[in-house]
Protein backbone atom coordinates (compact mmCIF):
# COMPACT_ATOMS: atom_id res chain seq x y z
CA UNK A 1 0.00 0.00 0.00
CA UNK A 2 0.78 3.34 -0.89
CA UNK A 3 1.91 5.66 2.51
CA UNK A 4 0.14 9.05 2.76
CA UNK A 5 2.54 12.03 2.36
CA UNK A 6 2.12 15.83 2.40
CA UNK A 7 4.37 17.94 -0.39
CA UNK A 8 4.30 21.42 1.05
CA UNK A 9 4.22 24.26 -1.45
CA UNK A 10 6.32 27.80 -1.62
CA UNK A 11 2.97 29.54 -0.03
CA UNK A 12 2.95 27.97 2.63
CA UNK A 13 -0.21 25.12 1.82
CA UNK A 14 0.50 21.21 1.92
CA UNK A 15 -0.73 19.20 -0.96
CA UNK A 16 -1.89 15.82 0.07
CA UNK A 17 -1.18 13.09 -1.74
CA UNK A 18 0.70 9.57 -1.91
CA UNK A 19 4.07 8.08 -1.48
CA UNK A 20 2.86 5.41 -5.05
CA UNK A 21 4.26 2.68 -5.91
CA UNK A 22 4.38 4.12 -9.65
CA UNK A 23 7.11 6.74 -8.29
CA UNK A 24 8.96 4.30 -6.59
CA UNK A 25 9.08 1.73 -8.94
CA UNK A 26 10.05 4.71 -11.72
CA UNK A 27 12.66 6.03 -9.39
CA UNK A 28 14.49 2.99 -9.47
CA UNK A 29 14.10 2.32 -12.59
CA UNK A 30 15.74 5.62 -13.55
CA UNK A 31 18.62 5.06 -10.38
CA UNK A 32 19.84 2.61 -12.62
CA UNK A 33 21.96 5.43 -14.33
CA UNK A 34 24.09 4.91 -11.74
CA UNK A 35 24.63 1.20 -12.30
CA UNK A 36 26.94 2.53 -15.20
CA UNK A 37 29.29 4.56 -13.60
CA UNK A 38 29.48 2.32 -10.46
CA UNK A 39 30.64 -0.33 -13.05
CA UNK A 40 33.82 1.13 -14.59
CA UNK A 41 34.64 2.81 -11.31
CA UNK A 42 34.96 -1.06 -9.98
CA UNK A 43 36.06 -2.73 -13.16
CA UNK A 44 38.62 -0.54 -13.96
CA UNK A 45 40.99 -0.95 -11.30
CA UNK A 46 40.68 -5.07 -11.70
CA UNK A 47 41.37 -5.13 -15.24
CA UNK A 48 44.61 -2.81 -14.97
CA UNK A 49 45.83 -5.57 -12.75
CA UNK A 50 45.15 -8.40 -15.22
CA UNK A 51 48.51 -9.96 -16.55
CA UNK A 52 47.12 -10.31 -20.22
CA UNK A 53 45.96 -6.96 -20.51
CA UNK A 54 49.09 -5.51 -19.18
CA UNK A 55 50.85 -7.49 -21.91
CA UNK A 56 48.53 -6.65 -24.74
CA UNK A 57 48.16 -2.85 -24.25
CA UNK A 58 50.79 -2.42 -21.34
CA UNK A 59 53.67 -3.95 -22.05
CA UNK A 60 55.97 -1.54 -20.45
CA UNK A 61 53.69 -1.57 -17.23
CA UNK A 62 53.88 -5.37 -17.23
CA UNK A 63 57.76 -5.50 -17.18
CA UNK A 64 58.06 -2.86 -14.75
CA UNK A 65 55.80 -4.82 -12.12
CA UNK A 66 57.73 -8.01 -13.27
CA UNK A 67 61.54 -6.33 -12.60
CA UNK A 68 62.43 -7.55 -9.53
CA UNK A 69 64.83 -4.21 -8.59
CA UNK A 70 61.98 -2.14 -9.59
CA UNK A 71 59.28 -4.22 -8.08
CA UNK A 72 60.99 -3.23 -4.31
CA UNK A 73 59.37 0.16 -4.11
CA UNK A 74 55.88 -1.43 -3.57
CA UNK A 75 54.63 2.44 -3.98
CA UNK A 76 56.14 2.73 -8.02
CA UNK A 77 55.36 -0.60 -9.61
CA UNK A 78 52.15 0.80 -11.47
CA UNK A 79 53.18 4.69 -12.14
CA UNK A 80 52.56 5.06 -16.07
CA UNK A 81 51.22 7.60 -17.76
CA UNK A 82 49.56 5.35 -20.24
CA UNK A 83 47.72 3.24 -17.72
CA UNK A 84 46.25 6.16 -15.79
CA UNK A 85 45.25 8.08 -19.23
CA UNK A 86 43.36 4.87 -19.94
CA UNK A 87 41.85 5.51 -16.23
CA UNK A 88 40.93 8.59 -16.82
CA UNK A 89 40.34 9.26 -20.34
CA UNK A 90 36.62 8.55 -19.60
CA UNK A 91 36.15 11.29 -16.99
CA UNK A 92 37.42 13.92 -18.94
CA UNK A 93 35.17 12.71 -21.89
CA UNK A 94 31.87 12.77 -19.09
CA UNK A 95 33.35 16.27 -18.24
CA UNK A 96 33.04 17.99 -22.10
CA UNK A 97 29.75 15.45 -22.51
CA UNK A 98 27.88 17.61 -19.14
CA UNK A 99 27.94 20.48 -21.32
CA UNK A 100 25.69 18.78 -23.70
CA UNK A 101 23.91 17.40 -21.65
CA UNK A 102 22.75 20.27 -19.93
CA UNK A 103 20.91 21.61 -22.81
CA UNK A 104 19.88 17.94 -24.24
CA UNK A 105 18.37 17.85 -20.53
CA UNK A 106 16.48 20.99 -20.40
CA UNK A 107 15.05 20.96 -23.72
CA UNK A 108 14.31 17.47 -24.89
CA UNK A 109 13.61 16.44 -21.20
CA UNK A 110 15.39 13.83 -18.63
CA UNK A 111 13.76 10.40 -19.87
CA UNK A 112 15.89 11.19 -23.14
CA UNK A 113 19.08 12.17 -21.67
CA UNK A 114 19.18 9.08 -19.88
CA UNK A 115 18.33 6.98 -22.76
CA UNK A 116 21.38 8.72 -24.70
CA UNK A 117 23.69 7.72 -21.95
CA UNK A 118 23.06 4.37 -21.88
CA UNK A 119 23.32 4.19 -25.92
CA UNK A 120 26.91 5.94 -25.48
CA UNK A 121 28.05 3.44 -22.73
CA UNK A 122 26.74 0.48 -24.72
CA UNK A 123 28.91 1.43 -27.31
CA UNK A 124 31.68 2.07 -25.63
CA UNK A 125 31.59 -0.98 -23.32
CA UNK A 126 31.19 -3.19 -26.88
CA UNK A 127 34.24 -1.38 -28.16
CA UNK A 128 35.84 -1.89 -25.36
CA UNK A 129 35.23 -5.44 -25.17
CA UNK A 130 36.36 -6.44 -28.56
CA UNK A 131 39.38 -4.02 -28.58
CA UNK A 132 42.04 -4.68 -31.05
CA UNK A 133 43.93 -1.92 -30.15
CA UNK A 134 45.04 1.08 -28.07
CA UNK A 135 43.02 3.69 -29.94
CA UNK A 136 40.04 1.50 -29.97
CA UNK A 137 40.25 1.35 -26.32
CA UNK A 138 40.66 4.99 -25.40
CA UNK A 139 37.83 5.39 -28.07
CA UNK A 140 35.68 3.28 -25.94
CA UNK A 141 36.41 4.41 -22.81
CA UNK A 142 35.45 8.06 -24.12
CA UNK A 143 32.00 6.99 -25.21
CA UNK A 144 31.65 5.46 -22.21
CA UNK A 145 32.45 8.70 -20.78
CA UNK A 146 29.99 10.50 -22.52
CA UNK A 147 27.67 7.95 -21.23
CA UNK A 148 28.53 8.66 -17.79
CA UNK A 149 27.97 12.09 -18.19
CA UNK A 150 24.59 12.14 -19.46
CA UNK A 151 23.28 10.01 -16.51
CA UNK A 152 24.95 11.81 -13.64
CA UNK A 153 23.71 14.90 -15.28
CA UNK A 154 19.81 13.53 -15.93
CA UNK A 155 19.17 10.61 -13.16
CA UNK A 156 19.76 13.29 -10.00
CA UNK A 157 17.80 16.02 -11.60
CA UNK A 158 15.14 13.16 -12.35
CA UNK A 159 14.86 11.46 -8.46
CA UNK A 160 14.93 14.90 -6.66
CA UNK A 161 11.87 16.50 -9.33
CA UNK A 162 9.74 12.63 -8.99
CA UNK A 163 10.23 12.61 -5.51
CA UNK A 164 8.02 13.97 -2.45
CA UNK A 165 9.67 16.10 -1.19
CA UNK A 166 9.30 13.33 2.84
CA UNK A 167 11.18 11.17 0.78
CA UNK A 168 13.13 12.92 -1.72
CA UNK A 169 16.48 12.22 -0.05
CA UNK A 170 16.00 8.44 -0.28
CA UNK A 171 15.04 8.02 -3.32
CA UNK A 172 17.40 10.09 -4.92
CA UNK A 173 20.04 8.14 -2.84
CA UNK A 174 18.79 5.43 -4.68
CA UNK A 175 21.49 6.49 -7.49
CA UNK A 176 24.51 6.48 -5.11
CA UNK A 177 23.00 3.34 -4.14
CA UNK A 178 22.92 1.75 -8.11
CA UNK A 179 26.69 3.28 -7.95
CA UNK A 180 27.45 1.11 -5.14
CA UNK A 181 26.11 -2.15 -6.53
CA UNK A 182 27.78 -1.09 -10.17
CA UNK A 183 31.12 -1.37 -8.03
CA UNK A 184 30.49 -4.64 -6.39
CA UNK A 185 29.06 -6.61 -9.00
CA UNK A 186 32.43 -5.32 -10.70
CA UNK A 187 34.54 -6.48 -8.38
CA UNK A 188 32.58 -10.05 -8.28
CA UNK A 189 33.05 -10.09 -12.09
CA UNK A 190 36.87 -9.35 -12.17
CA UNK A 191 37.46 -12.19 -9.47
CA UNK A 192 35.22 -14.50 -11.82
CA UNK A 193 37.57 -13.94 -15.01
CA UNK A 194 40.85 -12.86 -13.34
CA UNK A 195 42.19 -16.41 -14.28
CA UNK A 196 41.01 -15.64 -17.77
CA UNK A 197 43.10 -15.35 -20.52
CA UNK A 198 40.36 -13.33 -21.84
CA UNK A 199 39.40 -12.32 -18.95
CA UNK A 200 39.08 -8.45 -19.13
CA UNK A 201 37.21 -8.56 -22.21
CA UNK A 202 34.63 -10.42 -20.58
CA UNK A 203 34.72 -7.83 -17.80
CA UNK A 204 35.05 -4.91 -19.98
CA UNK A 205 32.35 -5.99 -22.48
CA UNK A 206 29.57 -6.96 -19.56
CA UNK A 207 29.56 -3.32 -19.00
CA UNK A 208 26.89 -3.71 -21.56
CA UNK A 209 24.32 -5.32 -19.64
CA UNK A 210 23.68 -2.51 -17.85
CA UNK A 211 23.54 -0.04 -20.43
CA UNK A 212 21.51 -2.55 -22.52
CA UNK A 213 19.19 -2.42 -18.95
CA UNK A 214 19.29 1.83 -18.65
CA UNK A 215 18.24 1.94 -22.10
CA UNK A 216 15.12 -0.26 -22.30
CA UNK A 217 13.71 1.03 -18.81
CA UNK A 218 14.20 4.56 -20.23
CA UNK A 219 11.09 3.87 -22.82
CA UNK A 220 8.69 2.66 -20.02
CA UNK A 221 9.74 6.24 -18.05
CA UNK A 222 7.48 8.92 -17.77
CA UNK A 223 9.44 12.31 -17.42
CA UNK A 224 9.03 14.91 -14.93
CA UNK A 225 5.72 17.25 -14.83
CA UNK A 226 8.53 19.80 -14.42
CA UNK A 227 10.20 19.22 -17.48
CA UNK A 228 7.07 18.42 -19.62
CA UNK A 229 6.03 21.50 -18.48
CA UNK A 230 8.90 23.48 -19.38
CA UNK A 231 8.94 21.96 -22.72
CA UNK A 232 4.77 22.76 -23.17
CA UNK A 233 2.96 19.29 -22.67
CA UNK A 234 0.97 20.60 -19.77
CA UNK A 235 -2.08 17.81 -20.34
CA UNK A 236 0.40 15.15 -19.79
CA UNK A 237 2.36 17.20 -17.06
CA UNK A 238 -0.98 16.98 -14.99
CA UNK A 239 -1.40 12.83 -15.97
CA UNK A 240 1.61 12.23 -14.83
CA UNK A 241 1.45 14.92 -11.16
CA UNK A 242 -1.69 12.46 -10.52
CA UNK A 243 0.08 9.00 -11.53
CA UNK A 244 3.25 10.52 -9.15
CA UNK A 245 0.91 11.92 -6.16
CA UNK A 246 -1.61 8.81 -6.76
CA UNK A 247 -4.80 10.92 -6.77
CA UNK A 248 -6.61 13.12 -8.96
CA UNK A 249 -7.04 16.92 -7.17
CA UNK A 250 -3.69 17.76 -7.77
CA UNK A 251 -4.82 21.55 -9.37
CA UNK A 252 -3.11 23.48 -7.14
CA UNK A 253 0.32 21.66 -7.23
CA UNK A 254 -0.04 21.75 -10.93
CA UNK A 255 -0.46 25.88 -10.97
CA UNK A 256 2.21 25.93 -8.65
CA UNK A 257 4.79 24.04 -10.81
CA UNK A 258 3.06 26.02 -14.12
CA UNK A 259 4.34 29.31 -12.00
CA UNK A 260 7.64 28.24 -11.13
CA UNK A 261 8.16 26.92 -14.93
CA UNK A 262 6.88 30.40 -16.10
CA UNK A 263 9.04 32.23 -14.13
CA UNK A 264 11.89 29.90 -15.58
CA UNK A 265 11.21 30.38 -18.68
CA UNK A 266 11.80 34.35 -18.15
CA UNK A 267 15.02 33.13 -17.55
CA UNK A 268 17.12 33.27 -21.52
CA UNK A 269 20.80 32.13 -19.88
CA UNK A 270 20.85 30.04 -17.31
CA UNK A 271 24.47 29.62 -17.03
CA UNK A 272 25.01 33.86 -17.27
CA UNK A 273 22.24 34.08 -14.19
CA UNK A 274 23.74 31.05 -12.24
CA UNK A 275 26.94 32.76 -11.67
CA UNK A 276 24.78 36.00 -10.13
CA UNK A 277 25.22 36.61 -6.46
CA UNK A 278 21.30 35.19 -5.76
CA UNK A 279 22.64 32.31 -6.46
CA UNK A 280 26.01 32.42 -5.42
CA UNK A 281 25.34 29.71 -2.10
CA UNK A 282 23.61 27.23 -5.12
CA UNK A 283 27.14 28.00 -7.06
CA UNK A 284 29.57 27.25 -4.52
CA UNK A 285 27.93 23.91 -3.26
CA UNK A 286 27.57 22.66 -6.86
CA UNK A 287 31.15 23.20 -7.36
CA UNK A 288 32.64 22.62 -3.36
CA UNK A 289 30.97 19.37 -3.09
CA UNK A 290 31.75 17.67 -6.31
CA UNK A 291 35.30 18.88 -5.52
CA UNK A 292 35.81 17.63 -1.88
CA UNK A 293 34.05 14.49 -3.33
CA UNK A 294 36.96 13.92 -4.99
CA UNK A 295 39.32 14.96 -2.22
CA UNK A 296 38.04 12.12 0.31
CA UNK A 297 40.26 9.95 -1.76
CA UNK A 298 37.20 7.57 -2.48
CA UNK A 299 38.06 6.66 -5.71
CA UNK A 300 42.00 5.83 -5.08
CA UNK A 301 40.07 3.03 -3.24
CA UNK A 302 37.21 2.27 -5.86
CA UNK A 303 38.95 2.31 -9.25
CA UNK A 304 42.28 1.64 -7.81
CA UNK A 305 41.34 -1.23 -5.29
CA UNK A 306 43.29 -4.49 -6.40
CA UNK A 307 46.23 -2.69 -7.56
CA UNK A 308 46.13 -0.47 -4.44
CA UNK A 309 46.08 -3.59 -2.66
CA UNK A 310 48.43 -5.01 -4.98
CA UNK A 311 50.96 -2.63 -3.99
CA UNK A 312 50.83 -2.75 -0.68
CA UNK A 313 51.74 -6.50 -0.62
CA UNK A 314 48.55 -8.36 -1.21
CA UNK A 315 48.75 -10.93 -3.43
CA UNK A 316 46.61 -11.33 -6.70
CA UNK A 317 43.43 -13.26 -5.14
CA UNK A 318 43.71 -11.39 -2.10
CA UNK A 319 44.06 -8.17 -3.60
CA UNK A 320 40.52 -8.83 -5.61
CA UNK A 321 39.16 -10.43 -2.72
CA UNK A 322 39.80 -7.07 -0.48
CA UNK A 323 38.05 -5.13 -3.29
CA UNK A 324 35.05 -7.51 -3.38
CA UNK A 325 34.88 -6.46 0.68
CA UNK A 326 35.33 -3.19 0.82
CA UNK A 327 32.85 -2.72 -2.19
CA UNK A 328 30.27 -4.99 -0.51
CA UNK A 329 30.71 -2.71 2.76
CA UNK A 330 29.80 -0.01 0.47
CA UNK A 331 26.43 -1.52 -0.97
CA UNK A 332 25.37 -1.31 3.07
CA UNK A 333 26.26 1.43 4.03
CA UNK A 334 24.83 3.27 1.13
CA UNK A 335 21.53 1.05 2.21
CA UNK A 336 22.09 3.00 5.70
CA UNK A 337 22.11 6.02 4.41
CA UNK A 338 18.84 5.35 2.60
CA UNK A 339 16.96 4.99 5.72
CA UNK A 340 18.50 7.46 7.71
CA UNK A 341 18.71 10.90 5.69
CA UNK A 342 15.27 11.63 5.23
CA UNK A 343 15.44 11.02 9.70
CA UNK A 344 18.54 12.26 10.88
CA UNK A 345 19.27 14.94 8.34
CA UNK A 346 22.23 15.75 5.80
CA UNK A 347 24.41 17.95 8.01
CA UNK A 348 24.16 15.20 10.52
CA UNK A 349 25.56 12.55 8.07
CA UNK A 350 27.96 14.73 6.58
CA UNK A 351 29.45 15.69 10.02
CA UNK A 352 29.50 11.80 11.00
CA UNK A 353 31.39 10.64 7.89
CA UNK A 354 33.92 13.30 7.91
CA UNK A 355 34.94 12.32 11.68
CA UNK A 356 35.00 8.82 10.47
CA UNK A 357 36.92 8.85 7.20
CA UNK A 358 39.38 11.31 8.68
CA UNK A 359 40.37 8.96 11.87
CA UNK A 360 40.78 6.06 9.18
CA UNK A 361 42.98 7.64 7.05
CA UNK A 362 45.32 8.52 9.26
CA UNK A 363 45.20 4.96 10.45
CA UNK A 364 45.62 3.39 6.90
CA UNK A 365 48.75 6.50 6.51
CA UNK A 366 50.32 5.30 9.34
CA UNK A 367 49.94 1.63 9.32
CA UNK A 368 51.70 1.69 5.34
CA UNK A 369 54.29 4.22 6.86
CA UNK A 370 54.78 1.61 9.64
CA UNK A 371 55.02 -1.03 7.07
CA UNK A 372 56.60 0.32 4.05
CA UNK A 373 58.52 3.51 5.50
CA UNK A 374 59.86 6.13 3.20
CA UNK A 375 61.29 3.46 0.81
CA UNK A 376 58.57 1.61 -0.16
CA UNK A 377 60.07 -1.55 0.90
CA UNK A 378 57.95 -4.47 3.08
CA UNK A 379 55.01 -6.32 3.13
CA UNK A 380 52.20 -6.93 5.25
CA UNK A 381 51.13 -9.83 7.67
CA UNK A 382 48.06 -11.60 7.62
CA UNK A 383 46.86 -9.99 10.83
CA UNK A 384 48.38 -6.14 9.81
CA UNK A 385 46.64 -6.75 6.37
CA UNK A 386 43.25 -7.45 8.12
CA UNK A 387 43.64 -4.99 10.24
CA UNK A 388 44.30 -2.17 7.20
CA UNK A 389 41.23 -3.74 5.45
CA UNK A 390 39.25 -3.06 8.38
CA UNK A 391 39.91 0.72 8.64
CA UNK A 392 39.75 1.21 4.20
CA UNK A 393 36.50 -0.72 4.83
CA UNK A 394 35.61 1.77 7.45
CA UNK A 395 36.58 4.70 5.75
CA UNK A 396 34.35 3.25 2.67
CA UNK A 397 31.34 3.02 4.75
CA UNK A 398 31.98 6.47 6.35
CA UNK A 399 32.14 7.57 2.84
CA UNK A 400 28.82 5.64 1.48
CA UNK A 401 26.37 6.96 3.64
CA UNK A 402 27.93 10.71 3.70
CA UNK A 403 29.64 12.73 0.65
CA UNK A 404 29.11 9.29 -1.44
CA UNK A 405 25.28 9.67 -1.30
CA UNK A 406 24.86 13.29 0.06
CA UNK A 407 27.43 14.24 -2.98
CA UNK A 408 24.52 13.73 -5.79
CA UNK A 409 21.81 14.26 -3.30
CA UNK A 410 22.27 18.02 -2.20
CA UNK A 411 23.42 19.75 -5.23
CA UNK A 412 20.53 18.13 -7.12
CA UNK A 413 17.81 19.57 -4.68
CA UNK A 414 19.03 22.91 -3.38
CA UNK A 415 18.78 24.85 -7.55
CA UNK A 416 15.62 26.49 -8.65
CA UNK A 417 14.29 25.56 -11.58
CA UNK A 418 15.36 27.90 -13.59
CA UNK A 419 19.25 26.87 -13.07
CA UNK A 420 18.33 23.50 -12.11
CA UNK A 421 20.10 22.06 -15.45
CA UNK A 422 23.01 24.49 -15.30
CA UNK A 423 23.61 23.72 -11.70
CA UNK A 424 22.97 20.14 -11.93
CA UNK A 425 25.87 20.64 -15.19
CA UNK A 426 28.40 22.19 -12.58
CA UNK A 427 28.09 19.30 -10.26
CA UNK A 428 28.70 16.98 -13.20
CA UNK A 429 31.84 19.00 -14.58
CA UNK A 430 33.48 19.61 -11.47
CA UNK A 431 32.77 16.09 -10.11
CA UNK A 432 34.87 14.38 -13.23
CA UNK A 433 37.54 17.24 -13.88
CA UNK A 434 38.53 16.09 -10.55
CA UNK A 435 37.97 12.54 -10.75
CA UNK A 436 40.29 12.82 -14.28
CA UNK A 437 42.66 14.54 -12.16
CA UNK A 438 43.13 12.40 -9.22
CA UNK A 439 42.63 9.38 -11.76
CA UNK A 440 45.71 10.92 -13.82
CA UNK A 441 47.97 11.72 -10.38
CA UNK A 442 47.02 9.27 -7.80
CA UNK A 443 49.78 6.48 -9.03
CA UNK A 444 52.12 9.21 -9.51
CA UNK A 445 51.35 11.23 -5.98
CA UNK A 446 51.53 7.68 -4.69
CA UNK A 447 55.44 6.94 -5.55
CA UNK A 448 55.92 10.45 -4.49
CA UNK A 449 54.17 11.12 -1.71
CA UNK A 450 54.09 7.24 -0.42
CA UNK A 451 51.98 7.18 3.03
CA UNK A 452 52.14 10.67 3.15
CA UNK A 453 49.24 10.49 0.17
CA UNK A 454 46.67 9.31 2.87
CA UNK A 455 47.39 11.85 4.76
CA UNK A 456 47.01 14.82 1.88
CA UNK A 457 43.46 12.95 2.02
CA UNK A 458 42.66 13.51 5.69
CA UNK A 459 43.84 17.10 5.50
CA UNK A 460 40.88 17.52 2.88
CA UNK A 461 38.01 15.76 5.10
CA UNK A 462 39.50 18.25 7.65
CA UNK A 463 38.14 20.93 5.49
CA UNK A 464 35.30 19.80 3.99
CA UNK A 465 33.60 18.66 7.23
CA UNK A 466 34.45 22.21 8.84
CA UNK A 467 33.38 23.62 5.25
CA UNK A 468 29.87 21.65 6.03
CA UNK A 469 29.41 22.55 9.60
CA UNK A 470 29.83 26.84 8.52
CA UNK A 471 28.00 27.16 5.71
CA UNK A 472 25.40 24.03 4.85
CA UNK A 473 21.98 24.14 6.75
CA UNK A 474 19.78 21.78 6.52
CA UNK A 475 17.94 20.63 3.55
CA UNK A 476 15.79 17.79 4.90
CA UNK A 477 12.32 17.64 4.49
CA UNK A 478 12.63 21.71 2.71
CA UNK A 479 10.54 21.19 -0.91
CA UNK A 480 12.91 22.29 -3.56
CA UNK A 481 10.93 24.90 -4.21
CA UNK A 482 11.24 26.45 -1.02
CA UNK A 483 15.19 25.93 -0.89
CA UNK A 484 15.43 30.08 -1.10
CA UNK A 485 14.05 30.47 2.30
CA UNK A 486 17.47 28.64 3.87
CA UNK A 487 19.56 30.72 2.05
CA UNK A 488 17.89 34.16 3.12
CA UNK A 489 17.87 33.58 7.24
CA UNK A 490 21.53 31.65 6.95
CA UNK A 491 24.01 33.76 9.21
CA UNK A 492 26.14 33.80 5.97
CA UNK A 493 24.77 33.38 2.43
CA UNK A 494 22.02 36.34 3.65
CA UNK A 495 23.97 38.97 2.47
CA UNK A 496 23.91 37.13 -1.22
CA UNK A 497 19.96 36.00 -1.30
CA UNK A 498 17.56 38.77 -0.72
CA UNK A 499 13.59 38.99 -0.68
CA UNK A 500 13.73 41.56 -3.34
CA UNK A 501 13.79 39.59 -6.50
CA UNK A 502 17.69 39.22 -8.33
CA UNK A 503 18.16 41.25 -11.25
CA UNK A 504 18.52 38.21 -13.83
CA UNK A 505 19.06 38.56 -17.76
CA UNK A 506 15.43 37.92 -18.98
CA UNK A 507 13.88 37.48 -21.96
CA UNK A 508 11.85 40.23 -21.43
CA UNK A 509 14.22 42.74 -19.88
CA UNK A 510 15.09 45.71 -22.02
Amino acid sequence: MAGGSFVPSKNGKQFEGNVTPFVLVTCLVAAMGGLLFGYDLGITGGVTSMEPFLIKFFPSVYKQMKNEIASTNQYCKFDNELLTLFTSSLYLAALVASFFASITTRKLGRKISMFAGGLFFLVGALLNGFAANIEMLIIGRMLLGFGVGYCNQSVPVYLSEMAPAKIRGALNIGFSMMITIGILGANLINYGTSKLEIGWRISLGVGAVPAIMLCIGSFFLGDTPNSMIERGQKEGAKKMLQKIRGIDNVDEEFQDLINASEEAKKVQHPWRNFVQPSYRPQLIFCSFIPFFQQLTGINVIMFYAPVLFKTLGFENDASLISAVISGGVNVVATFISIFTVDKFGRRALFLEGGIQMLICQIAVGSLIAMKLGVSGEGSFTKSEANLLLFFICAYVAAFAWSWGALGWLVPSEICALEVRSAGQATNVVVNMLFTFIIAQVFLSLLCVLKFGLFFFFAGFVLIMTIFIVLLLPETNNVPIEEMNRLWKSHWFWKRFVHDVAPKLDRKDSN
